[in-house]
């Protein structure tokens, strides 16, 4: 058996890893990859942009601003986390606060560092990122439709690094991210009403207790809807390919999801809706694989010789 205070290295670990929320880490960290690979950078060469240094530095300083984020934002929530997760506040409670404060300084100022490495630009660009952040956590959150909006707004952001860094601005990438922050938007609204209890201990003025429950399930309906939109304009470009039948798979969920919604009461049933979004974003990630499937068997055949 594993000694006392290996044990306890080892649950302060998970830990941290729990409350820099890992397992979104890794998820943007395979995201980026996949969006520089087949969507930023379809024409450069596989092993060209796996091994783009400045790239490597950008999603360097893209987990570090970020994993400083969920420490800055779990520092602010503890009180309403041990109500609304008390099992998750609980494993997180293992790393102390001055240590969450000390970690988040410290990855700040290595996500400026990676930045440097790159250009002043990108530096300025995490900055700007990083006090945005803290701003959100400190201040917009406590203002409902302001702290809706920055916090889908945050999300995004670190999808723009790499964009920038590739300079593409084809059309195909923008009606996408208006599809994402539809949905991250309906995501971040769901989770405001999952919390609602906690909330309402400690008297926070999110969008649910502001304008009521079921006006938050209308605006999540309104946001279901406009999918629709990104979605038919993405099925006229032919480079889409085979990731066309994601968005049908969406459209299907969205669907079902409405009428979930609408029926429900319960803060489980605002999980599960809130869980399905992320599986649905997971999925979305590793979809990007089939965008213009041409590109994905020359990148492999290109690889191979």
């Amino acid at each position: 058996m594993f000694s006392p205070k290996l044990n306890i290295s080892i649950l302060k670990f998970f830990s941290f890893f729990s409350v820099i929320r890992g397992y979104n880490i890794l998820v943007l960290i395979i995201a980026q990859y996949l969006a520089a690979i087949f969507i930023f950078s379809p024409t450069k060469i596989l092993k060209n942009t796996l091994f783009d240094i400045h790239l490597f530095y950008i999603i360097l300083a893209t987990i570090c601003v970020v994993a400083s984020g969920y420490l800055i934002n779990d520092f602010y929530d503890a009180k309403l986390d041990k109500i609304n997760r008390p099992l998750k506040a609980r494993i997180d409670n293992y790393v102390k606060q001055s240590t969450k404060l000390s970690l988040y300084f410290i990855l700040n100022i290595l996500g400026v560092f990676f930045g440097l490495l790159i250009s002043w630009r990108a530096a300025f660009f995490f900055t700007i990122y990083i006090f945005g952040i803290w701003f959100y956590s400190h201040k917009l959150k406590k203002y409902p439709s302001i702290g809706v909006f920055s916090a889908t707004m945050l999300t995004i952001l670190p999808f723009f690094a790499v964009f920038v860094y590739f300079k593409n601005f084809s059309k195909i990438i923008f009606v996408h991210a208006f599809f994402l922050f539809l949905v991250i938007m309906i995501r971040e609204l769901l989770k405001d009403l999952q919390s609602m209890k906690g909330a309402v201990v400690h008297n926070y003025d999110t969008f649910p207790i502001v304008y009521g429950e079921k006006k938050t399930k209308l605006v999540c309906l309104f946001l279901l809807t406009l999918t629709i939109f990104p979605i038919i304009i993405l099925f006229s470009f032919p480079a889409l390919s085979y990731m066309k039948y994601y968005f049908y798979i969406v459209l299907i969920v969205f669907f079902f999801l409405g009428i979930y919604l609408w029926k429900s009461s319960e803060l489980k049933h605002y999980r599960r809706m809130h869980n399905v979004l992320k599986i649905l974003l997971l999925i979305g990630v590793f979809s990007i694989i089939f965008i213009d499937t041409s590109l994905l068997v020359e990148k492999v055949m290109d690889r191979l010789n």
